[in-house]
């Protein structure tokens, strides 16, 4: 039976970060996508946290942290390291999707004697800009004069697989009304900062330096951080085991649920 989840503020960096808790052992933080928060990874960390002490974060800017009118990725990577200290955690698994795959290179690649195992779900390396506001600038012709709400709505619709079913799609939609009832969504301002802190990274050139036994997962039909990404990152980081899913597109936790949470099980488990 999963632990009661504990939720709680600290104070890393200036700024207020919500913190959630579940189950006991080995500790596993856990990093949620750009402009989502920490709820979209509740299927993780319902399974994971009868395994492992799960240590699940709103990034600044996000969710119920705090969020600033600015902030950068190296801000996201020293709050992780913040939160580590905070609760005194020495090695951890860390595991990122998306935008916090990007947090957790930094952070292995920063402290690497303190990431004993990494995971990189739908990652890149490097990025001039956001994967989001890469794809809409792709897209630019065909969102020529629709509304904020609609190019959500395409966004959200795009970044499946072809072969995702309606009901999937739904289900993200629904969940980002929700979400918006709740007052998770960003405003444009905030989505702004967002994609701002994920301007001009690379961390090619250190990823050789990562010590952490390494799983790098891709969504074969993602549009944001396509496969080519993940083969980058699993050829510089030394003997990193990389998967393809091959009916996922960036969003795998909703594509192919079972089988991304068996990989990543078998992984932290073995």
């Amino acid at each position: 039976m999963v632990e009661a989840i504990q939720a709680q503020l600290l104070q890393i960096g200036g700024v207020e970060l919500n913190v959630q808790q579940a189950g006991t052992g080995q500790p596993l933080v856990m990093l949620h996508g750009l402009a989502s928060n920490l709820t979209a990874m509740q299927p993780e960390i319902d399974r994971l946290s009868q395994f492992f002490r799960v240590i699940a974060l709103d990034s600044r800017g996000h969710g119920r942290s705090q969020r600033p009118a600015a902030y950068t990725l190296q801000d996201h990577v020293d709050d992780v390291i913040g939160v580590m200290d905070a609760l005194g955690l020495g090695t951890v698994y860390l595991m990122g999707s998306s935008m916090g795959s990007y947090i957790a290179q930094g952070v292995a690649t920063q402290q690497p004697a303190r990431v004993a195992k990494l995971v990189l779900i739908t990652p890149k390396a490097r990025g001039k800009t956001s994967s989001v506001a890469r794809f809409l600038v792709a897209h630019a012709a065909e969102l020529e004069g629709l509304t904020p709400e609609e190019v959500q709505a395409f966004l959200m619709n795009g970044i499946f697989a072809p072969s995702t079913p309606a009901a999937v799609r739904s289900a993200l939609a629904e969940a980002a009304q929700q979400q918006a009832a709740a007052g998770l969504m960003l405003t444009p301002e905030e989505n702004l900062a967002a994609n701002r802190a994920l301007e001009g990274f690379d961390f090619t050139p250190l990823l050789p330096q990562v010590t952490a036994r390494t799983l790098v997962i891709s969504g074969r039909f993602d549009p944001l951080n396509p496969v080519e990404d993940g083969q980058e990152i699993a050829r510089l980081i030394p003997g990193a085991q990389f998967e393809v899913l091959e009916h996922s597109g960036h969003i795998p936790n909703l594509e192919e649920p079972e089988q991304l949470h068996g990989l990543i099980e078998d992984f932290l488990k073995a």
